[in-house]
């Protein structure tokens, strides 16, 4: 790719001084908070066999499963209205004060749910008021994501931005992990009929105390020196949704929505439906197939670094492209593989972790980079609503849908092949669609946000 006429092709520039001296307190702040805000997430997740039988009809359990597993996917769908909507606060009031605003509300939602009664005690109505915490959810997700990547791109120097960004990147894979721990430990701890009963209240209400500990940390937090820059020049944006989605920019929303729905696909059939798959395809127990896949989403976690900072050596595009490709080609054999040695009583535990984090390093690739070319992609005037919108389409529709397309298709089916077509086709079709629609940015400077929409890049 050229350089483009709004991009410099120098990795520093002067504006780089403005890079603070405590950026590595930001980020670790903005991943910490984002650990707990992915927790409450995916601890919805982790505990849908549990919701599926407390707030649906118990006449047919696959029904009930599949109604808690589209409430999942539901939370999922609203994410990009939550992006459009928080996105335009996040370029107009600033990036700190919306992901406190996002946090809260995550924080508020997650916890109610853990109050809630079930479908025992008020019928119809829990499932409703279910939905309804489930939309919270999802709609202050949809705002939160896109200013963290924001947040952390606008703190740190344009050579290892991609380094740097794949720490945060951790934050969505550690929450799993969190999430898995407060489940194993609780149900450990209370016994399994206990937990049936009423304990699996716990983990929800666990996460008041984790958002109350995130909301002091990013209250300490400043806003970002960019935003800083053009809110002091006058310069920010006077209508953000028009200048993004009105404008030569639309294009390029277009272009990012199809890289991230490849990297959303991957993400979640890499690691979350490694977990149903345990679950409901081999019949591994819960706390047996939340060891083995926390164990191994820690020993995956690294790629997310690893690659990141092999992006800003080689390019984001090589780099996301290598993990569509390695998915769509290997995840049938992989899973396969994975089928025979989690026979419940004779798992072969070191292999199946082996082979989850192999699907791990996969999203290692390709979402080590993505916070990195998201950031740099899109002008800093319009930057939060830029880049929230097209993540949360990636991620909110195309990998919020893995779990309930391989799921529904596997149980009317019982085949693995029928439940891998939606990932193993996205990857493959969004790489063909990358390869020649994708630009490299590794070379554009977030500093360098002095510019129009019009005319300023190529997209390929």
């Amino acid at each position: 790719m050229s350089a483009t006429a709004g991009h410099t092709t120098a990795r520093r520039g002067p504006a780089e001084g403005h890079v603070p001296s405590n950026f590595r307190t930001v980020i670790v702040a903005a991943s910490v908070g984002n650990v707990i805000e992915w927790y409450d997430f995916y601890i919805f997740g982790s505990l849908a066999a549990v919701l599926a039988v407390k707030f649906f009809s118990k006449t047919h359990p696959v029904a009930a499963l599949l109604s808690t597993i589209a409430l999942f996917t539901a939370g999922f769908l609203i994410r990009p209205l939550g992006a459009f909507l928080f996105g335009w606060l996040g370029d107009k009031v600033g990036r700190k004060y919306t992901f406190l605003i996002t946090l809260s509300g995550m924080g508020l939602g997650t916890g109610a749910i853990g109050l809630i009664p079930t479908f025992q005690s008020i019928g119809l109505a829990a499932a409703f008021l279910l939905f309804g915490l489930r939309m919270i959810q999802g709609l202050c997700l949809g705002g939160e994501y896109g200013g963290a990547i924001t947040y952390v791109a606008e703190h740190v120097s344009d050579a290892r931005r991609g380094y740097y960004t794949g720490w945060l990147q951790t934050s969505p894979t550690l929450g799993i992990v969190v999430a898995l721990a407060v489940v194993v430990g609780t149900k450990s701890y209370f016994g399994a009929d206990v937990f049936d009963s009423w304990a699996w209240r716990v983990p929800f209400l666990f996460s008041f105390l984790l958002v109350a500990i995130a909301i002091y940390i990013r209250l300490q937090l400043q806003e970002t020196p960019v935003f800083q820059e053009i809110r002091a020049k006058g310069q920010m944006t006077k209508n953000p949704w028009k200048e993004a989605f009105l404008s030569a920019n639309f294009k390029y929303v277009v272009i990012a929505s199809i890289v991230v729905i490849g990297e959303g696909v991957v993400w979640y059939s890499g690691q979350f439906w490694a977990l149903y798959f345990l679950q409901q395809v081999s019949k591994v127990d819960v706390v047996t197939s939340s060891v083995i896949v926390g164990i191994a989403l820690l020993i995956g976690t690294p790629t997310l670094i690893i690659f990141g900072r092999l992006s800003d050596s080689i390019g984001r595009k090589p780099v996301i492209l290598a993990g569509f490709l390695l998915a769509s080609v290997t995840y049938y054999p992989l899973y396969s593989w994975l089928g025979q040695v989690t026979h419940p009583g004779e798992i072969n535990y070191p292999v199946a972790v082996l082979i989850i984090a192999i699907l791990v390093s996969y999203v290692g690739m390709v979402y080590g980079p993505i916070g990195a070319f998201l950031a740099e992609y899109f002008p800093a005037r319009i930057r939060y609503t830029s880049v929230s919108v097209p993540y949360h389409i990636g991620n909110g529709w195309g990998g919020g849908l893995v779990p309930l397309i391989t799921t529904a298709a596997y149980q009317a089916t019982h085949s693995l092949g029928n439940a891998l077509i939606y990932p193993i086709v996205v990857p493959a079709v969004c790489f063909v669609l990358s390869l020649f629609l994708m630009p490299e940015t590794r070379h554009h400077s977030v500093w360098k946000h002095h510019r129009d929409i019009e005319g300023e890049r190529t997209p390929a």
